[in-house]
């Protein structure tokens, strides 16, 4: 096969792809377009309970929002390098290239970004996704970039994480992304279970219900990290080598089970011990209801009545018995 404009005919241009996931922007865009919502009615809620309010409903949804994102998230474990290597193979051409490597729960992404961007006549900026999650062949879409013919950084990185390959990690990823993306959707029912009880005013069983979604979320870090327990494979692009590390996906569900979790135990203590503090917080304060029920049991004044008479609080009435004749 002949050289044309200096590189092989069968290699396809660059593909187009999104600058963004689709997938986390509606999910985002969803729960923002309910704080908008929120923010908008804020001002008919009466009182000091305005601001606990709209407290409560912003940590609802951030953590709502986040156990829900990152389970489509491509950044649990991450790793970049630069490194001077080839492009294509059966060629020598070598490019100074950004290498990155992006793991999330349902596959792998290899970004490859030229430095600068345009070399070998060429537009050097890939994104390539290779699934594992249910229902999608890993080698499969291997075989399919080996066939479209992408340059040599992104098959050397697949194949790493291949069934063939002699890293044998394809196995412990899959596994435990199955383990964490399941307990992550345990950990959004328990989620939504737990606003449900809240809005019914059931305080302690909502914090019950958000102690057990801390659980299960701190549950699905421990899977995801029994990952890195395994020996790591040699990635290596000449003299340097890609090291990844836990992403902001990881981090940030870090986050949102400690949140959690001291949003449960601070329910249920304060349940046991300042019991009114948390009605208070939940703008359940009967105090305001009661003072305009005693109003209603106090004496009548002469000008609210045209007779003189008194009122007869409720609790002092007696019960009379009516026999039938």
């Amino acid at each position: 096969m002949t050289l044309w404009n200096g590189s092989y005919p069968f290699y396809p241009g660059t593909n187009a792809y999104f600058p963004f996931d689709t997938t986390r922007t509606v999910i985002v865009t969803i729960f923002l377009s309910m704080l908008i919502m929120f923010i908008i009615i804020l001002p008919g809620i009466p009182g000091k309970g305005r601001l606990f309010w709209f407290l409560r409903m912003v940590l609802g949804l951030f953590m709502g929002a986040v156990i829900l994102t990152v389970q489509f998230t491509r950044d649990w474990e991450n790793g970049w390098v630069q490194a001077n290597t080839s492009y294509k193979s059966f060629s020598i051409v070598q490019v100074n290239v950004d290498i990155g490597l992006h793991i999330g729960l349902a596959g792998v992404n290899v970004t490859l970004r030229g430095n600068p961007v345009n070399q070998i006549n060429e537009t050097i900026n890939y994104n390539e996704h290779f699934p594992w999650n249910f229902g999608a062949d890993y080698d499969h879409s291997y075989s399919e970039g080996l066939e479209k013919g992408l340059p040599s950084p992104i098959l050397y990185m697949a194949e790493k994480f291949s069934m063939q390959s002699p890293c044998a990690v394809h196995r412990q990823y899959r596994i435990a992304s199955h383990y964490v993306s399941l307990t992550l959707w345990l950990a959004f029912c328990t989620w939504f279970i737990s606003i449900l009880l809240f809005s019914m005013s059931v305080l302690l069983y909502g914090g019950h219900m958000l102690l057990l979604t801390a659980t299960l979320i701190l549950f699905s870090l421990l899977f995801f990290s029994t990952m890195r327990n395994t020996l790591e494979c040699p990635i290596q692009f000449g003299p340097v080598s890609l090291r990844t590390h836990y992403g902001e996906s990881f981090w940030l569900t870090l986050v949102t089970g400690l949140l959690c979790l001291l949003l449960g135990l601070g329910i249920i203590i304060l349940n046991s011990v300042l019991p009114e503090k948390l009605k208070f917080f939940f703008s359940l304060d009967k105090s305001s209801k009661e003072e305009m029920w005693d109003k209603f049991c106090l004496p009548a004044e002469p000008s609210c009545s045209t007779q003189d008479g008194l009122m007869v609080p409720l609790s002092e009435l007696c019960h009379v018995t009516a026999t039938q004749l």
